[in-house]
């Protein structure tokens, strides 16, 4: 059979089968194509530096309307986006560290990880790839019976970050902002659905307002204290790589025993687990070295 493949391009090449000079005529016609080659761009990423991946929905507004997104915030939007973060690290053992809020997800690689040769296009299309899938093939599991009405889009992009510094300050940036965005998003939607403003009118009502004024509506009109909400909303998620312990049931065959028994094993495994805390201050990198750990 691969005799008369063999035979089957060499007379395609134009060569006569078996003969040397056929057999350089096919080596001749599969280099003459190869050239093309050349015109893929070189995107190695830089060495010795933090590469990360962050990917946002694409028009995710849109998106959480047509599925009746709950507002201002959706438990099940936002553990489905953590689900799918955590299979990400799964599949790609290099990332030291992600951070997700909202529609957006931030993974971090290590700084000498040599996956996919570092090349940019690579680490940006398998996460990119595998976040959007695993949001469809776990959608029902969070819910429900509400159907997907239409496969949801992710876009990514990569930047590098060269000093440790530099990486905790993207983090605190990204955490900085979800709590803008969360504080805005909470005393908006408490107008709208409580208070009876339409959208504009609460706009308009937050126009200007700094952190402190909007904390002062949300307590005195709604008696709320912003900083009794869920750490989730407020701080996000950080997922990072911890031991623990899981105990599973076996079966063994003990001796002068017939029937076997089954027994508890605790075992120790490596899992990506998910914390909603402060990430801006000293205390979570001195609880956690190993994430910046100069063998990362």
């Amino acid at each position: 059979m691969l005799r008369c493949c063999r035979a089957a391009a060499a007379i395609a090449a134009g060569c006569a089968p078996g003969s040397p000079r056929g057999c350089r005529g096919l080596a001749m016609a599969k280099s003459k194509f190869e050239y093309v080659r050349d015109f893929e761009a070189d995107d190695t990423v830089l060495p010795n530096c933090w590469i990360v991946v962050r990917l946002d929905g694409r028009n995710f507004h849109r998106f959480s309307e047509q599925h009746e997104f709950k507002k201002p915030n959706d438990d099940r939007a936002l553990q489905l986006m953590t689900k799918c973060a955590q299979t990400v690290m799964q599949e790609l053992e290099d990332i030291a560290i992600a951070y997700g809020q909202s529609d957006e997800y931030s993974f971090v690689f290590k700084k000498k990880s040599r996956w996919f040769k570092r090349r940019a296009s690579k680490f940006m299309t398998h996460v990119v790839s595998q976040f959007s899938s695993s949001y469809v093939f776990y959608w029902k599991d969070y819910f429900k019976d509400q159907q997907l009405r239409y496969p949801p889009g992710f876009d990514g992009r990569i930047v590098l970050y060269p000093s440790n510094q530099n990486l905790k300050d993207y983090l605190s940036w990204r955490q900085a902002d979800c709590h803008i965005n969360n504080l805005y998003n909470t005393v908006f939607w408490m107008l709208v659905q409580r208070s009876g403003l339409t959208p504009v009118q609460a706009q308009e009502r937050l126009r200007g307002t700094l952190a402190g004024d909007k904390n002062e509506i949300l307590f005195s009109e709604f008696n709320i204290n912003y900083n009794n909400e869920p750490l989730m909303y407020r701080k996000g998620t950080v997922l990072i790589w911890q031991k623990v312990n899981e105990v599973i049931t076996k079966k063994i065959k003990l001796p002068k025993e017939e029937e076997e028994k089954e027994v508890e094993v605790t075992r120790t495994k490596t899992k990506v687990v998910p914390l909603h805390c402060d990430i801006i201050g000293d205390q979570f990198w001195e609880e956690y070295p190993e994430i910046l750990a100069e063998d990362s």
